[in-house]
C-alpha cells in the first residue's frame, strides 16, 4: 500500500480517536527513544566506570614482596581446576627508603610462607589489596553499560506500558459512555 494511501486512511478515518492517535504517537517516541536512549546511557556509563578505573592503576608501583605466611585455602575450590585464581595472603617488603612493611594482598595461588610475589603500591605507597588489572577494568565498564542499558530500555517500556494503561482506561470509559447513549437510544421509551 502506497505512503499516501495509508495517510489518506489513518488522517481521516472516523474511526479514529483522540487515544489512538496518542497510542500511535507513544508508540513512534518509544520507538525512538529505545533506539537512542539505552545505548547511549550504557555507552557512557561504560565509560565512566573505565575513565574512573584507569587513573586509579596509573600512579602504581611494582614491588617485590615475600609472603609472611601461607594464604588461607579456599574452600570449595580446586587449585588444579582454577589455576589463575587468587587468593589473599599477608605479604612483606621493602621501601624504597628501607623501611620494611606489612600488608594483606591479592596472592596466586599455590604460594607459601616465603614465596616471592609481586605486590601494587599505590601513588601514597600504600599497599593495593586487590588491583584491578585493565582485562578486569575492561570487564566491569562492559557490565556496568549492559545493565545501564538494560534498565534505561526497561524504564522506557514500563512508561510506555504505564501510558497504554491510562490511554486505555480512558477507551474503556468512552466506551461505557457511547454504550450507555447507544443503550437509551435503543431501548423503547415507556409513557
Amino acid at each position: 500500500m502506497p505512503l499516501q494511501t495509508i495517510r489518506r486512511l489513518w488522517l481521516r478515518s472516523p474511526l479514529k480517536r483522540g487515544t489512538d492517535v496518542a497510542e500511535a504517537w507513544m508508540l513512534l517516541v518509544t520507538s525512538v527513544l529505545l533506539a537512542v536512549v539505552p545505548p547511549t546511557a550504557g555507552i557512557t556509563c561504560a565509560g565512566a566506570v573505565n575513565a574512573a578505573i584507569q587513573p586509579e592503576s596509573h600512579g602504581w608501583k611494582r614491588v617485590s614482596a615475600t609472603l609472611t605466611a601461607d594464604p588461607p585455602a579456599r574452600i570449595g575450590l580446586n587449585s588444579a581446576d582454577n589455576p589463575g585464581g587468587r587468593v589473599l595472603a599477608t605479604v612483606r617488603w621493602t621501601t624504597t627508603d628501607g623501611t620494611v612493611r606489612t600488608g594483606e594482598t591479592a596472592v596466586a595461588q599455590g604460594l607459601r610462607a616465603g614465596d616471592r610475589a609481586t605486590a601494587w603500591l599505590d601513588r601514597h605507597g600504600a599497599l593495593v589489596r586487590t588491583p584491578v588489572t585493565s582485562g578486569d577494568a575492561v570487564v566491569q565498564s562492559i557490565a556496568v553499560g549492559v545493565v545501564t542499558a538494560s534498565g534505561t530500555a526497561l524504564l522506557i517500556l514500563g512508561a510506555n506500558k504505564a501510558g497504554n494503561v491510562l490511554l486505555n482506561r480512558r477507551r474503556y470509559a468512552q466506551w461505557e459512555k457511547d454504550w450507555a447513549d447507544a443503550d437509551s437510544a435503543w431501548r423503547p421509551r415507556r409513557p
